[in-house]
């Protein structure tokens, strides 16, 4: 019995072994590189080109878009999963399509009500002087284009109005000096109907009253009677508010999902069932290096003056819509740098794609490359799958060479 157990163990493990060689599946042929019909954008695939590159918009490396072919590749580390209905039925799994129809991406954010700064008017003037008398006399009065908003005495006004006066009665001896004095008067914003009315009485005026130069509200004034006032001092900032800016800021991560024109909305949580729409106009060039966002800009009709400066607000902006291939966001796996979709095939195999991703968009995510429309995806319990797939894969990797070692 003691000599015939040694050749009994070797009975057992050369059976073993040649099990494990027939049950491994047998190398096949590497399938023939598929035809590139063109390169595209990953974020923008109307954007085609004939050979790779980076995208002109956001830098990213362009895709290739092969020709359509029956045959596909499994990734490594992976294998088919061949599962019964029952079992997937027992574990969970779920299906869905993937199919072809409109995508875009909104980017929620928040925003702060802005005076459009092209509607905004500094006030000053450019001589010395005293305020004599101030009509708009607090911050927040609306002005009409026209309307007096304080009067000055100018002592140098006073001498130049004189000079003027001079000049006209000396026009006959030196035209050349009427046209100075005048065009010192002008060069100092006095208007022609001032200058008209100082020709007209014959005598100076000892205060000049400045008027509104734009309809709007005054946001800030530091006039106040009685106080000098040097050239160049503002006195007042006056804007039109029928039209705003609304600043959001967005993360630089979701930039490239941004483009000037983009259709926003806007809401206020003070006022409830409103909704505000606009466009992108602009786009900050310079991200603020502490909060890392951008700047971007989006202009609002305010005609009946519900909103207002500083005001907080929400902001939705939204991709442009355009067409692509589309799976559940569920049955996407993100495994470290490769993102891997598990396909049902008419015959049950649940075979592994390495896909790559593009925009999310309301539970759904793009597809630029892997999987085309009309295919059956597993969009749960693929975590599962997944696990076994590389087991299937890792087993098959084993050789009985590896179970001998000197």
């Amino acid at each position: 019995m003691k000599n015939k157990l040694p050749w009994i163990l070797t009975l057992v493990l050369t059976t073993a072994l040649v099990a494990v060689v027939v049950a491994r599946p047998q190398k096949t042929a590497a399938a023939p590189a598929r035809k590139v019909l063109y390169w595209v954008d990953p974020m923008h695939p109307s954007y085609k080109s004939a050979k790779p590159g980076k995208a002109p918009d956001c830098g990213m490396d362009l895709v290739p878009v092969y020709e359509k072919s029956a045959v596909t590749s499994t990734p490594s580390g992976y294998a088919n999963v061949k599962m019964p209905i029952e079992r997937r039925q027992l574990i969970g799994v779920q299906t869905g399509m993937a199919e072809r129809r409109p995508i875009g991406r909104s980017i929620r954010t928040v925003g702060r009500v802005a005076v459009d700064e092209t509607r905004l008017h500094k006030i000053t003037i450019k001589f010395d002087g005293y305020i004599e008398r101030l009509y708009a006399n607090f911050t927040g009065k609306e002005v009409r284009r026209g309307e007096a908003l304080f009067s000055v005495y100018s002592p140098d006004l006073l001498a130049t109005q004189q000079e003027y006066l001079l000049a006209l009665r000396a026009r006959q001896q030196a035209p050349a000096l009427v046209d100075a004095a005048r065009q010192r008067l002008r060069l100092w914003d006095i208007s022609d109907r001032d200058i008209r009315e100082l020709e007209r009485s014959g005598s100076v005026r000892k205060s000049l009253v400045i008027s509104s130069p734009a309809s709007g509200y005054i946001l800030n004034k530091t006039a106040v009677e009685g106080m000098r006032v040097a050239a160049g001092e503002t006195l007042f900032d006056i804007a039109s508010l029928d039209r705003l800016w609304i600043v959001a800021d967005v993360y630089e991560s979701e930039l490239p999902f941004v483009r000037a024109g983009a259709t926003a909305t806007i809401t206020l949580s003070y006022i409830p069932g409103r909704t505000w729409s606009g466009r992108v106009s602009f786009i900050n060039p310079l991200v603020d290096p502490t909060t890392r966002t951008v700047k971007v800009r989006v202009e609002l009709d305010n005609r009946d003056g519900a909103l207002k400066p500083d005001m907080f607000a929400d902001v939705v902006i939204e991709q442009p819509q355009r067409e692509a291939v589309v799976v559940p966001e569920s049955a996407v796996l993100t495994t470290g740098e490769r993102a891997i979709v598990f396909v049902v095939k008419e015959d049950g195999t649940l075979e592994p794609r390495e896909v790559r991703s593009g925009t999310k968009s309301a539970q759904s995510i793009e597809i630029v490359s892997g999987i085309e429309p009309g295919e059956k995806v597993v969009t749960q319990a693929n975590f599962l799958i997944d696990s076994e797939s590389r087991l299937k894969a890792a087993l098959a990797q084993m050789t009985p060479q590896g179970h001998h070692h000197d």
